[in-house]
């Protein structure tokens, strides 16, 4: 699995398209297609490469009216859309 980035940042040349529950990114580099749910779709959103995961788990959590930042769930999305490609 690739390092995940400090401040993580989507990669160039996808095609994201917003869906009911989502998004739904292609990857032309890769040919592969990823459903992100809402929650990741906040997540993918907000990799502008100017947040950590820290940074990233802050603002979800204040959208979500979240008790407390969700850290431990936002370092595995950014590591799984990492390990697919989407973010760098």
């Amino acid at each position: 699995m690739p390092d995940r980035p400090q401040n993580p940042q989507t990669v160039d040349g996808l095609d994201v398209s917003e869906t009911e529950d989502g998004l739904v990114v292609y990857n032309d580099a890769t040919d592969t297609v990823h459903h992100l749910n809402r929650t990741a779709a906040v997540v993918f959103g907000l990799c502008d490469g100017t947040r950590d995961a820290g940074a990233i788990a802050a603002e979800v959590g204040t959208l979500f009216a979240l008790d407390e930042p969700p850290l431990e769930e936002i370092v595995g999305c950014l590591d799984e859309l990492s390990a697919t490609g989407l973010i760098r």
